[in-house]
């Protein structure tokens, strides 16, 4: 009997059945075979058919457990869902079980942007958020049949997203999270309850590619769910600002709403921009804090900082509670300082072979440098926000985890009343993780986030 092959590490063997399918999903021969450098194990395959040489690309699942739906064949459904009812997404040719593969057509094109001028930009755009528009317009019927979950009422339709991500953090979560325990609270007393139309939704959107000045197609469905479509505006509005996506975000709200006929309500995707931020954290709650074998821990990290700190803004605008301004950490070496930069040093000389190897060795040296600076500055982080949790529940804690623990359960039963002394200690606790691994290469996204421009 065959062995399924570790969900984030295809071996030999794993490819070798999954080339196997192609040649017989297709009828011809796998002539190339390109691994692409990402946490998720996925190729070009060039099959040749009767002569003619034709592209494919084959996605895997991204292991581990950080997946709220974890059965790839889902992502595979939804997007053949899409397919047949005219949307512009790649065509689905088959699925693999064993390893977990979609077999799928692979989409011309690129997401830079930087060749081409405003006109062809905005064209572009319009033609990507009429797409977005058509997608929302789409009966639910299918998608439910499918598997989707219906979320009935304005309630379950704004907090689609926490429902779904819930028991995945619930069963992951490694350790006290008090940000998050306050913002899951602040967003169940904060429902837009005029918001009741559901639709089919990318969940984690703006990802389309453009070749020789035209949108080719939308990809990425792997979270797709029903839910408010205000969500995908905020999602894309939240990639935008890493991952630009051509035509400016208020041009590219104008132009949805020329397709829908309706006005983007701004104050609920600026709740979905909250509420999108602590998904992702919750997402990578669990491994973050207990980092797990093979996981790309570099990557968790820098999410997280750059999710945390999204947090924080979002929850500043939506509550208008001015975020803190933090004194300066006091600049010193770290204790193992010397340990770490022979570590550094040790590293920087091994040499590696491919691509994938040199990937590995990027993410050890972040790590490490990430390392050097919780060794010169995390104790007195810590100390610090020890005395702040102290100070506001009267009472002394041996170590971190038992304030954080303290704290996590005093913001799940405070009430709205005491919204804005916490929101100024958690931007407080945040904020001084920010100040610390801010200036490392993983801290970098986390400087670069920005609430969504809409007007």
């Amino acid at each position: 009997m065959t062995t399924p092959a570790p969900l984030n590490d295809y071996d030999e063997a794993a490819v070798g059945r999954i080339t196997h399918f192609v040649e017989q999903l297709t009828g011809g021969t796998v002539v190339g075979l390109e691994r692409l450098v990402r946490w998720r194990p996925s190729w070009f395959a060039d099959v040749a058919v009767d002569g003619v040489v034709r592209r494919l690309h084959l996605r895997g699942d991204r292991g581990g457990d950080v997946s709220i739906f974890p059965d790839l064949k889902r992502e595979a459904d939804m997007i053949e869902l899409l397919h047949r009812h005219g949307l512009p997404v790649p065509q689905i040719h088959g699925y693999l079980a064993d390893p977990p593969c979609i077999v799928m057509e692979a989409i011309e094109g690129t997401r830079d942007f930087s060749a081409l001028d405003d006109a062809t930009k905005s064209a572009i755009g319009r033609d990507y958020m009429h797409a977005v528009a058509a997608m929302h317009r789409l009966p639910i019927d299918s998608f439910i049949a499918a598997g989707l979950h219906q979320p009935k009422g304005a309630e379950a339709i704004a907090l689609a997203g926490l429902d779904a991500y819930m028991p995945h953090y619930q069963r992951t979560k490694s350790c006290p999270e008090p940000l998050l325990a306050f913002v899951i609270g602040w967003l169940r007393r904060n429902v837009p309850h005029h918001r009741d139309r559901a639709s089919f939704i990318q969940f984690d959107s703006g990802q389309y590619l453009v070749d020789n000045g035209a949108m080719t197609k939308l990809y990425d469905f792997e979270f797709s769910m029903i839910g408010d479509p205000m969500v995908d505006i905020a999602t894309m509005g939240m990639r935008d600002s890493f991952e630009p996506l051509g035509a400016p975000l208020p041009d590219l709200i104008r132009y949805y709403e020329e397709a829908t006929g309706e006005p983007v309500d701004h104050d609920v995707v600026l709740f979905h921009v909250l509420q999108f931020s602590l998904l992702g954290t919750m997402q990578f709650a669990g491994t973050v804090g207990a980092p797990k074998a093979g996981d790309p821990h570099s990557v968790y990290l820098m999410f997280d900082l750059a999710l945390r700190r999204s947090i924080l803004l979002a929850l500043s605008a939506l509550s208008g509670v001015a975020l803190p301004e933090l004194s300066p950490l006091a600049e010193r070496q770290g204790d193992n300082a010397p340990l770490m930069a022979k570590i550094a040093d040790t590293l920087a000389g091994l040499a590696v072979a491919d691509e994938g190897a040199q990937m590995q060795k990027a993410q050890v040296a972040e790590l490490v440098e990430w390392a050097q600076r919780a060794d010169a500055h995390g104790a007195d982080m810590v100390a610090r926000n020890i005395a702040d949790v102290a100070a506001l529940l009267g009472r002394p804690f041996d170590g971190w985890d038992a304030a954080a623990a303290a704290l996590e359960g005093y913001v799940s039963a405070a009430g709205a009343e005491a919204d804005a002394a916490l929101i100024i200690l958690l931007a407080t606790i945040e904020g001084r993780r920010l100040q610390i691994f801010g200036p490392t290469a993983l801290g970098i996204a986390a400087s670069h986030v920005v609430l969504p421009v809409m007007r």
